[in-house]
């Protein structure tokens, strides 16, 4: 037979103290407990292999010390990386992560934020949202985009991609193509726009096309028609797709077509040749998140955040 539960008076009585007492050890609080006392409670949890059981500790707290996190594409290499930085940053402020995708999918995004409600999380990370939530009694924080109803977090975009461009520039390039994601995402071409006007530059070629390797893969060999002598990617997906397909064309990077793109994954310094990028500050918008959820932020203030240009061989550094 299997046995049953440890329970919080099976510890009371191998330490010889009372269930509250253990309460007391085990929550840290509200009493304070003696060092010795407290040095048995904790042999007796040890030894008996006792497991608190959170849900009723919730319930006795008033908060789960969860967080819920939703991403459009789980399998998207920067959305990956700010959902693990979350779930850092949350970890070491005693919460825990409970993570999920809506696919891209205005529906299955309400739904997914219906499903962590009713798991009783203490907030809620929607990173690139596709629209306002309609959620109330938690704090909700937005992050890589600005909404109307709630709190965001996001890097300074159009900035970003002027810096990137402008390096682009700073090459001699005079015709510099954008491959750039749907709507919705007008910040990191204005930037572009800006670098070029700056400099005194005619509008290069555009692609607008999907935020994935196929995406960037298309793009490029429609670009190749225009015989730029750079690109600025808005997304390191597209890049990597870009780079395939210059590659396939017989194309030198950068001798031929120097490559730059917006985000800054860790895969971009694996690819040939390593990507320049303008890099999405994870550390600092999952740090911003977390603080915001824990302060029970609820104001609509919009959090901009500095990006870090990083040189590498695909520009010609």
């Amino acid at each position: 037979m299997p046995k049953e539960p440890v329970t919080r008076n099976d510890v009371a009585e191998y330490a010889g103290v009372s269930t509250a007492v253990v309460s007391y050890v085990v929550n840290e609080g509200p009493r304070k407990v003696a060092p010795d006392t407290r040095e048995r409670v904790l042999e007796a949890i040890r030894v008996l292999g006792y497991r608190p059981n959170a849900t009723a500790r919730a319930l006795r707290m008033g908060t789960t010390r969860t967080f819920g996190v939703i991403t459009p594409d789980g399998g998207n290499p920067l959305f990956a990386e700010l959902a693990k930085a979350i779930d850092k940053e949350a970890a070491t402020r005693g919460y825990v992560v409970l993570q999920t995708s809506a696919d891209g999918d205005p529906e299955i995004e309400r739904a997914k934020i219906g499903e962590l409600l009713a798991r009783q999380v203490s907030g809620l990370v929607l990173v690139a949202p596709s629209a306002d939530p309609s959620v109330e009694g938690v704090p909700v924080i937005a992050i890589n985009r600005s909404l109307e109803a709630v709190s965001s977090v996001r890097p300074a975009y159009r900035e970003g991609a002027r810096r990137g461009v402008e390096h682009l520039v700073s090459h001699g390039h005079r015709v510099i193509g954008l491959v750039i994601g749907g709507a919705g995402h007008p910040e990191r071409e204005l930037g572009w726009r800006d670098a070029l006007e700056a400099a005194g530059l005619p509008e290069g070629p555009i692609v607008r096309t999907s935020f994935s390797r196929e995406g960037g893969y298309d793009a490029a060999r429609t670009l190749l028609a225009a015989s730029p002598t750079a690109i600025f990617a808005s997304s390191d997906l597209q890049a990597i797709g870009v780079l395939r397909a210059l590659h396939e064309a017989g194309v030198r990077i950068p001798e031929d077509i120097a490559l730059a793109s917006f985000d800054g994954t860790p895969e971009t310094e694996y690819t040939w040749p390593p990507l320049t990028v303008v890099r999405q500050p994870v550390e600092a918008l999952a740090r911003e998140a977390v603080q915001r959820l824990i302060d029970g932020e609820q104001s609509v203030e919009a959090l901009t955040v500095p990006t870090e240009l990083v040189l590498r061989k695909s520009c010609g550094c």
